[in-house]
């Protein structure tokens, strides 16, 4: 199994924890993550990305709000609503593409969540993808000070 996607697993299983526990669980799901018997690289990489998925989440929220219909975020299943976070902070700061992303919170929903969930998880992180995409072109239009979006050259 690659190990970006072990540190994913991980990572959503302590933003699963803080979810439930709060901030204050923070170095207990840290070193849940040390106890892991993943290689030190991958558990550091996890702790990276659980902390900075975990700073984010209010952000990934508002993104994610208004995707899913009848369901706001608070109202989604702990591990769906814990996937989309952490795929949308992945999105957002642009670590893997689109498509990596996508596949990765699939993945992740296969082995974590309902029968369902990689369905529903698939739908609003399709739409959720889409409208970061529209506000990073807006935001590139703005700073190139014409008001336009700017070409899309990530080859999505």
């Amino acid at each position: 199994m690659p190990e970006h996607h072990r540190a994913r697993r991980l990572a959503l299983q302590g933003l699963c924890c803080l979810d439930v526990q709060g901030e204050g669980a923070m170095e207990l799901v840290l070193e849940f993550l040390d106890d892991s018997r993943e290689k030190p690289e991958t558990t550091a990489e996890a702790k990276r990305v659980l902390q900075a998925a975990f700073a984010r989440r209010a952000e990934a929220d508002e993104m994610l709000s208004g995707q899913s219909r009848h369901w706001d975020v608070g109202r989604m299943a702990l591990v769906d609503r814990n996937i989309l976070r952490l795929a949308v902070w992945e999105l957002l700061t642009g670590r893997a593409s689109k498509k990596i992303v996508i596949d990765e919170a699939l993945r992740l929903a296969k082995q974590f969540a309902s029968a369902e969930s990689s369905r529903f998880v698939n739908g609003v992180l399709d739409a959720a993808a889409q409208r970061i995409q529209e506000k990073a072109s807006r935001d590139a239009g703005d700073a190139n000070g014409h008001g336009q979006a700017a070409p899309d050259v990530s080859g999505q």
